[in-house]
């Protein structure tokens, strides 16, 4: 099992603070939906997990081991990083930039081999990807581009994968269709941490969301306990709409509060106070 420990995580920019005091266990089998509005730290965290940014304290641990005591190529091995709105400047071939997945498993100089290139046909499949495996990479749509760049991580097979906005320049099917897929991978033992925007898709696909506030853990359980009708208002300043679909829960953003985030039956109280 995959096991990664979090404690007292604190970064800053500048004078700013980005997360304050953040601690988590997130474990492998389970896909996770780290969500809350913008600004709220979901894609500083997942910096941080991967280590590109480093935090002023606190420890990240990966299974009893101390993150930073790993080099940046054995950590690429263990995490693959998706980060979000990537932009491809170089005419790559589609498999050509999937297969930089792969690059952690390669010795220095050394060229791809047949394990590599299955890992890649794998991966182009897996997102939908193998139509356009041989067209020149920056020739393709967003939600191509977001497909393919989706294979290349998955093509790390890394036992951590951390989705920043998965789904975020998807059409519907798409978008359901990765969701589907980030489910399997972690019914297949594999830690999945996703940031989302989509409610209603974190609701129906994540066993366990964390929803960041101002950079803190506003709450963190499933879905409809985080979802709840108060940490809705506290977070987002909406109202949710609730219910249930073929025995599945969902929960709908369905309309702003007034500013200061009261519903409206709690500005008619006011007033008639």
């Amino acid at each position: 099992m995959t096991r990664l420990s979090i404690d007292s995580l604190h970064v800053a920019f500048g004078q700013k603070e980005v997360l304050r005091d953040v601690s988590l266990t997130l474990e492998s089998g389970s896909l996770i939906g780290l969500i809350g509005p913008n600004g709220a730290g979901k894609s500083t965290l997942m910096r941080a997990i991967a280590r590109l940014i480093e935090p002023e304290r606190g420890s990240i641990m990966l299974n009893g081991r101390d993150c930073s005591s790993y080099s940046r190529r054995d950590l690429s091995r263990e995490i693959a990083y998706l980060p979000q709105g990537q932009v491809v400047h170089w005419p790559l071939d589609v498999r050509q930039l999937v297969a930089l997945g792969r690059l952690p498993h390669l010795a220095r100089f050394s060229s791809i081999a047949a394990r590599d290139r299955q890992a890649v046909t794998r991966a182009l499949e897996k997102a939908d990807a193998s139509d356009f495996a041989h067209r020149v990479a920056t020739t393709l749509s967003g939600g191509e581009r977001a497909r393919v760049m989706l294979a290349r991580a998955l093509a790390v097979e890394a036992p951590i994968l951390l989705a920043d906005e998965p789904v975020a320049s998807l059409d519907p099917f798409h978008q359901l269709q990765v969701m589907e897929l980030l489910r399997d991978i972690a019914k297949e033992g594999r830690l999945i941490i996703a940031v989302l925007h989509d409610l209603p898709l974190a609701t129906r696909f994540c066993q366990r969301l964390i929803l960041l506030g101002e950079g803190r853990v506003v709450a963190d359980g499933v879905p409809e306990a985080v979802l709840a009708h108060q940490h809705l208002q506290a977070a987002y300043h909406v109202e949710g709409l609730y219910g249930v679909k073929d025995a599945e829960r969902y929960v709908l953003p369905w309309r702003r509060f007034p500013q200061g985030g009261r519903s409206s039956e709690e500005e008619g109280l006011r007033h008639e106070a």
